[in-house]
């Protein structure tokens, strides 16, 4: 029996009645992750201990929780079988391996083959039915080496403290913020954090992570410190009162040419907690898929890519043009 897959508010398994990362309330779903966009109020969830306790701090109310460790078989009913793996995007983030006698399915959730400092190596299981997501599909989206962007970012820090100006890192309070912290924390620069990012740094201090020192951003003494705070938006406080500062963005959107206008900063860095195109090709070679699914960002351009070097592939929820060529 093939595995059947679902597209609406989230992926759904209908065979065996899981849900994968809806954002709407349902009856069982796994969550990969805590960030806003894979979070719903579910009656039932399965999920690693890190992310069940950060939804805690995101999603109100009471729910069922089963905490899986990582590479822990559990038995989810009609003859199928959970594991989850490090999916390598931020803290407690986990692919989902399904197993029944018919085959493998692997849901990747977001996920991210480099290294993090702030985030468990990705571990990546053959199956036979891959989902994944295709957030950066298009081949113009690599990303420089690691090690590049993080002197980058500790030299823009540096230079603006040593110019007696405020650095401020702009970055999502859960997932970026902890990376940045790692970054610059390391350097031996001090940091103040947004309250959105220290609430959540917190919370990984509790779950076991070490990291640098840091303080919650105040009015009073923030000279002489890099402030990281998510990036402004309707429901974020500008960050008016800190003057004079320089400022910059963290995101894989940086590569993008008019990234530094496009959020108003005066730099961007393109530090992301996602998979580039390179490694997109490489999650599928690990894989070795019989069937791709794929889903978010570039996930048609993406699907056409897989095909042409002759993996069935398939966006989820769009319409899927095959290429015809033309001698």
């Amino acid at each position: 029996m093939p595995w059947e897959v679902r597209y609406g508010d989230g992926v759904e398994l209908p065979q065996i009645g899981w849900w994968l990362d809806s954002r709407r309330a349902k009856h069982r779903c796994f969550v990969s992750h805590a960030h806003g966009d894979h979070i719903g109020p579910h009656r039932e969830i399965v999920a690693t201990r890190a992310t069940a306790s950060l939804m805690r701090l995101r999603v109100s109310g009471k729910r069922q929780e089963t905490i899986l460790d990582y590479g822990q078989a559990w038995p989810a009913e009609f003859g199928c079988e959970f594991k989850l793996h490090p999916a390598g995007h931020i803290f407690g983030s986990a692919m989902l391996e399904a197993a029944t006698e018919h085959g493998t399915l692997l849901y990747t959730g977001d996920f991210k083959l480099r290294p993090s400092l702030a985030a468990e190596p990705c571990v990546v299981p053959r199956a036979d039915v891959l989902i994944m997501e295709t957030t950066f599909g298009l081949p113009k989206y690599v990303f420089p080496p690691q090690e590049q962007i993080d002197r980058d970012i500790v030299a823009f820090c540096r230079t603006a403290l040593d110019e007696k100006i405020t650095p401020v890192l702009y970055g999502y309070s859960l997932g970026k913020t902890q990376e940045l912290l790692q970054i610059v924390g390391r350097a031996g620069l001090p940091v103040m954090l947004h309250e959105h990012g220290y609430r959540m740094t917190k919370r990984y201090a509790e779950l076991g992570m070490k990291l640098p020192p840091f303080s919650l951003l105040n009015t009073g003494n923030y000279a002489g410190h890099v402030i990281i705070a998510p990036p402004m938006t309707g429901n974020t406080e500008p960050l008016t009162w800190i003057n004079p500062k320089r400022t910059a963005v963290a995101t894989g959107w940086a590569l993008n040419g008019s990234a530094k206008y496009q959020y108003g900063c005066d730099a961007v860095f393109p530090l992301s907690d996602h998979a580039d195109f390179p490694d997109l090709l490489a999650f599928v070679d690990r894989v070795q898929p019989k069937v791709v699914y794929t889903l978010h960002g570039f996930a048609k351009e993406f699907a056409a890519t897989l095909r042409a070097r002759g993996i069935e592939a398939w966006a989820i929820g769009q319409q899927n043009q095959l290429d015809l060529s033309l001698d």
